[in-house]
């Protein structure tokens, strides 16, 4: 191999190297960026089954029955 073969070769994988560094780290940072969604994720989760929980105790009786109810002045 000639020295100019060799020197090509040796820049492309210096290339190939900061190449690979770079998805690495972009990797790394997608991966966190999953995880914070994810915990995010589980805490809405959360939130909404304690929103819906409270949904559905909620007291009804404070409601009038639709046949106790006075008809509206325009009938």
């Amino acid at each position: 191999m000639s020295n100019k073969e060799v020197q090509a070769l040796e820049e492309r994988i210096n290339d190939m190297e900061c190449k690979m560094a770079f998805q690495e780290q972009t990797i790394e940072e997608l991966n966190d960026a999953l995880t914070q969604q994810q915990l995010l994720i589980s805490k809405m989760q959360d939130q909404m089954k304690y929103v819906v929980g409270k949904v559905k105790n909620m007291d009804t009786s404070n409601l009038a029955d639709p046949s106790e109810e006075t008809p509206p002045p325009h009938y």
